[in-house]
């Protein structure tokens, strides 16, 4: 009896820690639906990068997994249109993953930089100056992968017009194996020799993984403040500059 009663007592103990597992991993699956329900606090990322893919293997790598990473968190994707290098890669990734992709590229570069095809959407613009406009604007949050002088260009744009006020939406640095730190050391040479504030210093957010950088970028909070109104659409002036008597115009 005694005996028959323990047997019963064990089966009913595991049981219910059975049930108590089940419990469990049901509720893990439901915060992970909410999460995924809940999503991102970003609609469209903009994503800078070259239009070549490097030597090391790992640049390319960054780009598909950052592709996979916005595609997991439901984000779209803002680029800069081509199909080759690192926007190829990142672009077909998030395309693959069946999040919309919006390339945006000058009409000149569309021969030099769309080869075999084009990848989501692409719109064309006039020249440089709108395109860098165009991805300003579609985005929520800016990130860097590695590239070369347009990459740095529009990277240092963004970051310059946050400082200006223009827009406060995180920038991020995918920092792959350390590529990027060579500029973050100059810009905390800079900040030391008086040129960048501190709060400035932190528009930029760096990690070395797509998922640590999107984490952060979710993080993110402005630390600093601007009184510029920037207005976007630009008003005629209302006066005319002279020069002075005695500088040839």
């Amino acid at each position: 009896m005694v005996e028959s009663f323990q047997e019963g007592a064990l089966a009913l103990s595991v049981q219910s820690s059975r049930r108590t597992m089940e419990v469990g991993q049901g509720l893990e699956l439901v915060a992970e639906a909410t999460m995924a329900e809940k999503g991102s606090r970003f609609r469209r990322i903009c994503v800078f990068c070259g239009s070549q893919c490097g030597k090391k293997s790992s640049y390319q790598e960054a780009a598909v997994e950052l592709g996979k990473e916005l595609v997991d968190s439901g984000i779209d994707l803002v680029y800069g249109g081509g199909s080759i290098g690192l926007m190829g890669l990142v672009s077909q990734a998030v395309h693959d993953g069946g999040r919309h992709v919006l390339g945006i590229i000058p009409k000149s570069l569309m021969l030099k930089e769309l080869t075999g095809g084009t990848i989501g959407e692409v719109r064309a613009v006039l020249d440089m100056h709108e395109r860098k406009a165009e991805m300003s604007r579609q985005a929520d949050a800016f990130i860097a992968l590695p590239g070369g002088y347009g990459t740095l260009e529009e990277l240092l744009e963004v970051i310059t017009w946050a400082q200006l006020g223009i827009h406060k939406k995180p920038v991020g640095l995918l920092n792959v194996d350390g590529f990027y730190n060579s500029l973050l050391s100059f810009i905390d040479m800079a900040v030391e020799e008086g040129f960048i504030s501190q709060a400035a210093r932190h528009i930029i957010i760096s990690a070395h993984s797509a998922k640590e950088l999107m984490r952060k970028l979710e993080e993110y909070i402005p630390e600093y403040e601007s009184t510029l109104v920037w207005e976007t659409e630009q008003q005629p002036l209302s006066f005319v500059l002279e020069p002075e008597s005695g500088i040839a115009s």
